[in-house]
């Protein structure tokens, strides 16, 4: 999990929160909207892991005899 996607689900959670118990249905919507930035950099951060991975495995095959 990315820093900043873990931030920005946390404040989206706090912002969502905040929202419900002022009753601010901006605020509460922004929450929401943050919580799932926060999961599509995780997401992205996921699929560069992967493709990291698949990057290195393709080349060891190639150096081995």
């Amino acid at each position: 999990m990315s820093d900043s996607g873990a931030m920005d689900k946390l404040k989206g959670k706090a912002k969502e929160v905040a929202g419900k118990v002022t009753g601010d249905r901006r605020q509460e919507s922004e929450g929401r909207t943050d919580q799932a930035k926060g999961k599509a950099k995780d997401a992205v951060d996921g699929l560069q892991d992967r493709a990291r991975g698949v990057r290195d495995s393709l080349s060891r095959d190639r150096n081995e005899p």
